[in-house]
């Protein structure tokens, strides 16, 4: 019985098997058919021929023709135009110092500043004094012995010999009389000369900027009492490009001015705020480090004692200088910004964009001015492209605006059209 169930089991397995193998076998062929019908059946990808072209949309602007004067702008650093260093030309103690004669006052010209004790300088002058008056009683005595000598000389003119006549005439000892009171003269004025240095005045009209000197002060002559400037005027250095000297205008002489000149200072006056002033001399050096030319720009009245509400220059301070250049005829004038590499500006010309190379004269702080490569008439794009290529399609906002009002109008009489149609 046993052997019996094994067999039937056996028999049984075998057709199981054979029906799995049938069934996975049909499921691959299934699978390879349907994989070969999608690859049979893929779209192709065709090419497209045309690419439609989408007009830029940009802004622009027209230029200005004719004659301008251009504005250079440079920095440039104020300094005096007249300084000193006060410093006495006799010794002594300092007796007495003006109440003006200090830092940040203000002195006029010939103002005593400083006295020297004189007391010295007058005894010598005394004694110089004496010394002539002295040499003035010898020059009399000496006359009257000429006289007596001349009457002696006339009495025996025959008996002496001529090459004696100058000793018995006495005339070396005239010579040495008057030669003594010259020598007198010059000592009594060279002592008044020391008794008026004692005192120490203002040169010209100053500002006082330091006093290295007070009452009791042992001075000798070089030393430093002080540093003064003029107040007439101030220079301001400035260095602008070699190449734009040809553009400036000096003046001839001391009498005459060169171009006009705004001053401001960024970082202390309001930006309303300038002093005017004019070119006054071209130094005839380039600065070592950065090559550039020297000019020397004269403001008057600095310190706008006699102009009031207008602002102060101070030394030393740093400012921003406008200079006006010499004028230019038939250009064209172009906003620098517009200018784009390689000296060319883009135009709108036919609606497309034209890259065009232009001649430049000068540029300014804001302008560029155009002698060659365009017309009064051109269109400047002011819009920065992301994608820049000659004959690019462009539009302008403006008349896009005006495209779509007259759509907008087209498509409401059409519609009206309809409805008159439809009734």
């Amino acid at each position: 019985m046993a052997e019996n169930k094994s067999q039937i089991t056996s028999e049984n397995k075998s057709p199981n098997r054979k029906k799995t193998l049938l069934i996975s076998l049909a499921i691959l062929i299934a699978g390879a058919a349907v994989t070969l019908f999608i690859f049979l059946t893929e779209p192709e990808a065709v090419p497209e021929t045309a690419v439609s072209e989408t007009a830029m949309l940009v802004e622009v602007a027209g230029v200005e023709h004719g004659n301008f004067s251009p504005s250079i702008t440079a920095t440039g650093r104020v300094i005096p135009e007249q300084e000193i260093i006060l410093s006495p030309r006799v010794s002594g103690e300092i007796i007495e110092i003006a109440g003006n004669f200090a830092p940040g006052s203000f002195v006029s010209k010939g103002e005593k500043l400083l006295q020297i004790d004189p007391s010295d300088y007058r005894n010598a002058l005394q004694l110089r004094e004496s010394e002539l008056m002295q040499a003035k009683a010898d020059l009399d005595m000496e006359m009257g012995r000429q006289y007596v000598a001349q009457q002696d000389y006339e009495l025996f003119e025959e008996e002496i010999p001529e090459e004696n006549q100058s000793l018995i005439l006495r005339e070396p000892q005239l010579r040495s009389v008057k030669s003594r009171i010259e020598s007198a003269s010059a000592s009594v004025e060279q002592a008044q000369l020391d008794l008026q240095r004692t005192s120490i005045i203002a040169p010209f009209d100053a500002h006082i900027l330091n006093r290295n000197a007070n009452v009791g002060s042992q001075v000798a002559p070089g030393n430093n009492l002080g540093r003064l400037v003029g107040v007439d005027m101030y220079w301001v250095e400035v260095s602008v490009p070699p190449s734009r000297l040809q553009w400036l205008t000096f003046p001839d002489d001391k009498s005459s001015r060169g171009s006009e000149v705004r001053i401001r200072n960024r970082t202390a006056w309001s930006e309303n705020q300038y002093r005017q002033g004019f070119l006054y001399q071209l130094i005839g050096t380039l600065e070592e480090e950065t090559r550039l030319a020297r000019v020397l720009v004269a403001v008057p009245d600095p310190l706008a004692l006699k102009l009031d509400g207008e602002p102060v220059l101070m030394i030393g301070s740093f400012v921003e200088v406008s200079i006006q250049a010499k004028e230019i005829e038939d250009v064209i004038r172009v906003n620098r910004n517009l200018i784009r590499q390689d000296q060319t500006v883009w135009l709108m010309k036919d609606g497309r964009l034209n890259i065009k190379e232009v001649d430049i004269l000068m540029q300014d702080e804001n302008y560029a001015y155009v002698t060659g490569g365009m017309t009064p008439e051109d269109q400047v794009v002011i819009t920065n492209l992301a994608t820049v290529a000659e004959g690019a399609r462009l539009r302008v906002e403006e008349l896009d605006n005006a495209e779509d009002e007259i759509d907008d109008g087209s498509e409401s009489l059409g519609s009206d059209d309809e409805q008159n149609t439809g009734g």
